[in-house]
């Protein structure tokens, strides 16, 4: 795993559309931020190099959704702490809870498995994602 050192604010040089969003709408918010550049990250274990450069934990985000996609949850909780699909699901009143297919991330959250975050609602212009924050996060 490959990460840069911390920058303060936008790259100066071209990103993807949705990264490059991302950045303008904290602009326009005058949300400062730290950033790092890093491969991708598929693992807890690739997440916390990531962490461990900027200096702050980072989320495990998990887009859920039931057998019949009549709903997704967007769930952004503490990285170490196991997810228990029975706990969850009891908490939004649903059942059958399973992970969004990568089409559904990508037409909703305009991500894919492994990057989804709360940056993603964004993207999700029918509000068809909830966004569940755990309250050791919150």
């Amino acid at each position: 795993m490959t990460v840069s050192e911390v920058f303060h604010g936008a790259p100066e040089d071209e990103r993807t559309n949705v990264e490059q969003k991302c950045y303008e709408i904290l602009e326009q918010l005058a949300i400062l931020f730290d950033r790092v550049d890093h491969d991708r990250a598929d693992t807890m274990e690739d997440c916390a190099a990531i962490s461990q450069v900027l200096g702050a934990d980072i989320c495990k985000n998990l887009m859920l959704t039931p057998r019949n996609r009549s709903a997704f949850y967007l769930l952004c909780m503490p990285g170490d702490k196991p997810f228990l699909t029975k706990d969850f699901s009891k908490a939004v009143g649903a059942s059958r809870l399973s992970f969004a297919t990568a089409e559904d991330m990508t037409e909703l959250l305009g991500c894919a498995p492994g990057s989804a975050s709360i940056l993603g609602l964004m993207n999700d212009m029918e509000h068809r994602v909830t966004l569940a924050v755990d309250k050791a996060v919150r």
